[in-house]
């Protein structure tokens, strides 16, 4: 390890003075045991993902699913990224999209799934604007709402880079700073932007003023992205006031 330290590997080291026992014991004396998942407790390491046994349908009707969270945007998604692949591969979807709220924290298993599925993805994230308190826990959190896609590995760096930067100027969990004009200097020809949910510029803007007010707020996007960049999202959850809205 250099200078005076002892002959100690940094392992062993941080092992001593986390008062953890060696692997295969307690510190009883007896075995340990543990759920063998990805808890730091137990592992350093995930186990390789093993996909299930499933059936994939022939998709009917050329459908890929472009706005959706894991269990990574804690309270709005309840699904590991493993299983939204794993869904998405049963009803013969041709692409699924993770788009956790201000990162990219489940892409890796995203991933993995899909390459043993054979299920295509899109990498994205929903970004959280005009925060001005963390939302940590909060279950219906303020804020408006961009959710941007990644077009190739340059999209993915750029908008990487953006949530990047965000959070540092944050400087709290949970609370990314974002300014619209930056993000979209930062990523306008790489990403493929979608109005979002109920909390997207263009949905408040309906609610506020109608029509006109939403058609303002999505010309400003176009402004700033390039109209060839946005997409309007249309969102059917069976409620009544969602054909009128839509």
């Amino acid at each position: 390890m250099g200078w005076s330290n002892p002959e100690l590997p940094w392992s062993e080291l941080e092992r001593l003075l986390s008062g953890r026992p060696r692997d295969g014991a307690s510190l009883s004396g007896g075995s340990q045991t543990g759920d063998g998942g990805d808890s730091p407790a137990w592992s350093r390491k995930r186990e390789p993902y093993e996909p299930p046994e499933l059936q994939r349908p022939p998709a009917e009707v050329a459908y890929a699913e472009l706005h959706c969270h894991s269990n990574f945007s804690f309270l709005d998604g309840a699904s590991h990224p493993e299983e939204l692949v794993e869904q998405a591969a049963r009803l013969g979807l041709e692409a699924v999209a993770l788009t956790d709220h201000d990162g990219m924290y489940g892409v890796v298993r995203f991933a993995e799934a899909a390459r043993e599925l054979g299920v295509r993805t899109v990498y994205g994230a929903e970004l959280s604007l005009g925060l001005t308190v963390p939302q940590n826990g909060i279950p219906d959190p303020e804020g408006t709402h961009l959710l941007l896609l990644a077009r190739g590995t340059e999209g993915y760096r750029r908008l990487c880079h953006t949530i990047s930067t965000a959070q540092l100027r944050g400087r709290e969990k949970g609370k990314p700073v974002y300014d619209l004009a930056e993000v979209a200097a930062d990523t306008a020809g790489h990403v493929l932007v979608l109005t979002g949910c109920r909390k997207g510029a263009v949905r408040q803007a309906l609610q506020r003023g109608g029509p006109p007010a939403a058609a303002r707020e999505l010309a400003h996007l176009g402004e700033l992205f390039g109209p060839e960049n946005v997409a309007v999202e249309l969102t059917d959850h069976a409620l009544p006031a969602d054909t009128e809205r839509n």
